[in-house]
């Protein structure tokens, strides 16, 4: 392995591993855990995503009398993530501002492996620790809804993917992917335009009708993605727009995403021309489901305690985005969300500072230490 945690940060993001590509990561990863003592397996959510390796499962039995503690990152990154060039400056790693930085969530990776060396190699006590380092997190938590959670054991655990380090988010949304068809008729746009159903004004009327923003402070909702038409001179038959909603409220979820689509069919209902009725299809798949771990519960109070002992911020909130971590509580590991230092992720400004990376590890050791 390398010798300091920043070369070792530096040499896991100079592995490309774009999402379904990430077996040159994850053999490296592999042989760093081997070194290090632990057991390594792969299982086969590869199969079922389209991926070139399933996710890495590492174990290391401990030398303390406590139960089993699952430490969980993500191997992929986002596009455009081949050949990141990391650049060293004024105490932050970034790149060369052609492809993002990998941060996300390659500082969680390093920070875990770094953080379980350093204890290990001063002979320090280390509980039994279990290691989750997933596939295509980044297309859709793919790697964690497809995991073999047989090969774990552990009924609690982090997930390191956040931004500033020590703040622990221990909630996240249910999220509701939409797909909404809405049908029109054509007809020649400069000689008979009567003739026809505008799709596309069909959609825009009915998108205006939608609940959509912030609807509360535990709920939003998007329409993202907008396509149709064949020609300006043809008036468009047919539009299809992709959308979400989340909430930390189920309830409140299935309101939000009845009104949307029923907007849609009320909307069509309204328009019909020579017998032909325009219409919409709403299909709706949950991505995946709320979660919420109380600060009371060991797992948030033993992560404060390990902040506050660092002098690091100790902050607990409930996030709007969904991680493995959601993934993770559905399959009966509870888990909270870790902050990394990672800025600016998803971007070609992507940066995380040397102090955070280091903070980072720290705060692993000590959590580790509390947790014995």
């Amino acid at each position: 392995m390398e010798k300091t945690l920043i070369d070792y940060f530096i040499s896991l993001v100079k592995i490309d591993s774009e999402s379904r590509q990430e077996k040159d990561l994850a053999l490296k990863l592999k042989a760093d855990l081997e070194e290090l003592g632990a057991t390594v397996k792969f299982d086969n959510a590869n199969e079922k995503t389209g991926g070139n390796i399933g996710n890495l499962i590492a174990s290391f039995p401990g030398n303390a009398n406590s139960e089993p503690l699952l430490l969980c990152a993500h191997m992929d990154t986002v596009v455009p993530g081949k050949g990141i060039k990391p650049v060293i400056s004024d105490g932050v790693i970034k790149t060369d501002g052609t492809t993002i930085l990998g941060a996300d969530d390659k500082s969680g990776i390093a920070q875990i492996i770094w953080g379980i060396k350093e204890l290990l190699d001063n002979n320090e006590h280390l509980p039994p620790i279990e290691i989750l380092f997933t596939i295509s997190e980044e297309i859709g938590l793919l790697g964690a809804k497809n995991c073999d959670y047989s090969l774990l054991t552990a009924k609690q655990g982090y997930a390191f993917d956040s931004h500033e380090v020590g703040s622990i988010m221990n909630g996240a949304p249910s999220q509701n992917n939409i797909n909404i068809t809405v049908h029109g008729k054509k007809a020649h746009a400069g000689v008979e335009p009567e003739k026809g159903l505008n799709a596309i004004n069909i959609a825009a009327e009915a998108i205006v009708k939608s609940p959509l923003g912030r609807i509360d402070p535990e709920t939003t909702s998007n329409l993202g993605i907008i396509s149709g038409g064949a020609a300006t001179n043809i008036v468009p038959d047919l539009v299809e727009i992709k959308g979400e909603a989340r909430s930390h409220n189920e309830e409140t979820l299935k309101k939000v995403t009845t009104e949307i689509c029923e907007s849609f069919r009320k909307t069509t209902t309204q328009y019909s021309i020579n017998g032909y009725q325009a219409s919409a299809e709403c299909h709706v798949n949950k991505s995946y489901s709320t979660f919420f771990v109380d600060n009371n519960e060991p797992l948030v109070t033993i992560a404060r305690q390990t902040s506050q002992n660092l002098k690091l911020p100790d902050v607990v909130h409930r996030g709007g985005g969904g991680s493995d971590a959601n993934i993770l509580n559905q399959h009966g590991i509870k888990t909270v969300v870790i902050g990394t230092g990672m800025e600016n992720v998803h971007t070609l400004q992507e940066f995380i500072s040397i102090s955070s990376l280091e903070n980072g590890a720290l705060w692993v050791k000590e959590l580790l230490r509390l947790y014995c």
